[in-house]
């Protein structure tokens, strides 16, 4: 649990976390957005690439949660956006 100066509190997945779940990507991504972390922190603590964390980014964006999701990447990539609420 990450707790900011404004007294948001988010809660994070664990630093060393090694099994990203679609849930997992979203909130970070969530608190990204929020302000309750910087993007250089999250990259740094997750040990992500920009490139990766703005992939999330637009997954979220195009297909809502579900275009975190690993397995369904390429099916979600080779069809056109939709205009999915994101469900975080």
């Amino acid at each position: 649990m990450l707790t900011c100066t404004n007294r948001i509190t988010v809660d994070l997945p664990p630093a060393d976390t090694k099994r990203w779940v679609a849930r997992r990507k979203a909130a970070v991504v969530a608190a990204v957005r929020s302000g309750a972390i910087g993007l250089e922190e999250a990259c740094r603590r997750y040990e992500l690439s920009g490139e990766e964390f703005l992939a999330w980014e637009r997954g979220i964006e195009n297909y809502g949660v579900p275009g975190l999701r690993a397995t369904r990447l390429q099916i979600y990539y080779n069809a056109p956006p939709t205009q999915a609420k994101p469900r975080y």
